[in-house]
């Protein structure tokens, strides 16, 4: 099967970017923080506060879009598993490359299991904020 070589170099850049943090590289303060920034723009897109959601970005992904409207059309209409998730539960925050990524397993209205990655970026005041979003979708097992 092809797919357990690229799942087991997955798995090894988990347990290294796992052992990173263990290095005290983020804390559990950070974690925590982490996770509420994330919540929050949660929230944001639910109210469709674009200005609430744009905040929780990196200066650099702000750059990128524009404006908040901006930013908020192309969540709403390329990552809907995010923009309303029906669940979504935090799974372990991971460094790796020295990007900080917290993985979250997201299931939208539809049924469909996601997986997201918010690459985070501590900003120069300490603060964090999101630098990207990744989505992958499960694949579907057919029973034989």
């Amino acid at each position: 099967m092809r797919w357990k070589p690229a799942f087991a170099g997955l798995a090894l850049v988990l347990v290294m970017g796992a052992m990173e943090i263990t290095q005290n590289r983020v804390t559990r303060s950070d974690v925590v923080e982490i996770r509420t920034v994330i919540s929050r723009q949660i929230e944001a897109f639910r109210r469709d506060d674009a200005q609430g959601a744009f905040a929780l970005v990196s200066p650099g992904v702000q750059h990128s879009f524009g404006t908040p409207e901006r930013f908020l059309h192309v969540v709403r209409t390329t990552y809907r598993a995010v923009y309303r998730p029906a669940n979504l539960s935090f799974l372990d925050l991971v460094v790796i490359g020295g990007d900080v990524v917290q993985q979250i397993h997201v299931t939208d209205h539809a049924g469909g299991l996601w997986g997201a990655y918010f690459s985070m970026q501590r900003q120069r005041d300490g603060s964090w904020r999101m630098h990207g979003c990744h989505l992958l979708q499960s694949a579907r097992t057919i029973s034989a």
